[in-house]
């Protein structure tokens, strides 16, 4: 049997949430001091709304009237007029067609991409897509082709060869709008008139994205001119609820309804879960300056870690990767993190390339002023 080195073992570990921290509590971790809470830097609660008391009111409400549980799949007793409010409203929001509920992100993904591919479809794809993309390509049996992680040029290499090797199958280019270990984004304009002039089409991952980037936290697809195929998003991050979604024109939406197991086959998204994320929907829409206030504090994040001689972090959402090199020496700035009170996650392989492991850092609206302070004193000159 294949041994995994100790130092990529992962442990599962049980968090007490406070209002703005979380105590490690677990048997198994290295941390000491169960006296000091410990600020929570590792999470996708990126504006602070899992525990906004309108969140919770407008899913205790529903919870009393329509239970815990849908208790069905959508097409048999699952569908509440909750799950169409939602669906509508955040379909207006993002001028979208048709929007479609899941329980999950990755059922999500892997639903979308099943509905858009055959083991005829040439697939290309970023090579730091997430796992659950990956399993959608490899479940539709589509010919995947990777290529280098947001690199233009290279996707439209591929994409003259699919046009040549390929003519009656259109390609598919998937790609998320922000990803979730790089904090990085592609240059979308450019990406979807590049798919525009080779006739692909365009699946787009929004998860990180929505709420925090964009016109008015939109996502950084909103009001693109070339057409976008289908995209995703998850009310587990930003919206800070749980649940997903696929966007797309009614005809690609009619079509998941009818062929796609991952819909028709699992029990329908909580109500409650579904009436915190509109009224998280309503939250953002009446804060339009809280993804600009975010952005901004990230920015201040990054400029200061590159003074304190840490790479600089690309991209200007809210995660910022510090890249730390070997496996063992992120577990070490993890623990030294740890015992200065602050949660942060070491990112291993396989998550990431192999001499890439990192500290996965998020900024949260909610984090109290000195955070950042804190920070830098406890990581010390890199």
């Amino acid at each position: 049997m294949h041994k995994i080195p100790p130092n990529r073992i992962r442990k599962i570990r049980t968090w007490v949430p406070g209002n703005h921290s979380t105590e490690l509590i677990s048997y198994n971790s290295s941390y000491q001091n169960k006296s000091l809470p410990l600020l929570d830097l590792a999470s996708n609660d990126y504006l602070g709304l899992s525990k906004h008391p309108n969140l919770i009111e407008a899913a205790y409400k529903t919870m009393h009237c329509e239970g815990v549980g849908a208790g069905g799949s959508r097409l048999i007793t699952g569908s509440r007029p909750i799950h169409r409010s939602l669906e509508e409203t955040l379909g207006d929001w993002l001028q979208r067609d048709h929007v479609l509920l899941f329980p999950s992100g990755f059922q999500a993904n892997l639903a979308g991409v099943i509905a858009l591919t055959n083991r005829h479809t040439p697939v290309l794809v970023d090579r730091l897509i997430h796992h659950s993309l990956l399993m959608g390509v490899k479940a539709s049996g589509a010919k995947l082709q990777r290529y280098s992680h947001n690199n233009l040029d290279e996707l439209k290499k591929y994409l003259k060869i699919c046009r040549k090797k390929h003519p009656q199958h259109p390609p598919l280019v998937i790609t998320e709008s922000l990803f979730s270990m790089e904090g990085t984004s592609p240059n979308l304009k450019c990406l979807a008139e590049i798919c525009a002039e080779y006739g692909a089409r365009l699946f787009i991952d929004e998860a990180h994205a929505l709420g925090v980037l964009g016109k008015e936290g939109r996502g950084l697809c909103y009001q693109l001119n070339s057409p976008i195929t289908m995209i995703s998003g998850t009310f587990g991050k930003a919206f800070g609820s749980g649940g997903a979604f696929l966007a797309s024109n009614k005809e690609i939406g009619e079509h998941l309804i009818q062929t796609s197991g991952a819909f028709r086959y699992t029990t329908a998204l909580a109500p409650p879960l579904c009436a915190a994320a509109l009224e998280a929907l309503n939250l953002i829409k009446t804060h339009p300056s809280w993804h600009l206030e975010l952005q901004e504090t990230a920015a201040t994040w990054r400029q200061k870690l590159t003074r304190q001689g840490w790479q600089s972090p690309h991209g200007t959402g809210p995660i910022i990767p510090l890249l730390i090199g070997s496996d063992q020496a992120a577990l070490d700035t993890q623990k030294k993190l740890e015992q200065q009170g602050l949660l942060t996650i070491a990112i291993r392989p396989p998550t990431v390339p192999e001499g890439s492991s990192r500290l996965r850092l998020v900024v949260r609206r909610n984090l109290p002023e000195n955070t950042l302070k804190k920070l830098l004193t406890a990581l010390g000159d890199q």
